[in-house]
């Protein structure tokens, strides 16, 4: 079966997926390809670009629910929950991506297109839609780097000078999971009330100019 940059791009994620990002070579993926390790340079110039080409193709099958006519505070969460949910099936690679790729999402990506079609709809002024959406991408893209190595976890068990320890520590997985469910929906949900509030005082302030 003759190789194609798809071929090759499906071959990698199953690996990073499998053994993590750093387990990833060119000659290991040559192997998992049945393929001379110099003929994947016909397609593909290095690891990084494999690594770029993966990156971008998970991203353009992200999916969410569209619901066009609900509030935008409830598509704004169900976008963010469908793109923590494909974090989570392809960790190793959207946690090297969240740290290592800037680029890691392109403007025509289904995520992007659908987020600043969301902002627009909120009522964000259209030269502010790309800088409002792009500090909601950094701050989910942020707490789910956090979840993924563990930090978020870690960090949530700390607690406070002069707490009493014992009786509300995590010792359960699954309590754990539930916690960090909760604390993305924090996070999403306090993304959300920023936003209505400062469209409600640019509301307001408009109001007050109108009556000068």
């Amino acid at each position: 079966m003759p190789l194609t940059e798809a071929g090759i791009y499906a071959a990698a994620l199953r690996l990073i997926d499998e053994d993590g990002v750093e387990a990833l070579t060119m000659r290991k993926l040559a192997t998992v390809l049945d393929a001379n390790p110099m003929s994947l340079y016909h397609h593909v110039p290095n690891k990084e670009a494999v690594l770029r080409g993966v990156a971008r193709m998970v991203g353009a099958q992200f999916r969410t629910v569209t619901l066009q006519d609900a509030p935008w505070q409830e598509r704004i969460r169900l976008l963010a929950m469908d793109f923590r949910t494909l974090a989570h099936r392809h960790p190793e690679l959207m946690a090297y991506s969240f740290s290592h790729q800037p680029d890691f999402i392109q403007p025509d990506d289904p995520f992007w297109t659908a987020l600043t079609a969301i902002v627009a709809a909120a009522g964000v002024s259209q030269p502010e839609v790309p800088e409002t959406a792009a500090l909601m991408v950094a701050v989910v893209i942020g707490v789910l780097g956090a979840e993924l190595n563990g930090s978020l976890q870690q960090w949530a068990s700390l607690k406070p000078p002069g707490a009493a320890a014992g009786a509300d520590e995590v010792t359960d997985a699954d309590q754990a999971g539930r916690d960090q469910d909760h604390m993305f929906r924090l996070v999403i949900d306090t993304l959300i009330t920023g936003l209505e509030g400062r469209l409600a005082a640019g509301r307001k302030g408009q109001g007050a100019g109108r009556t000068v």
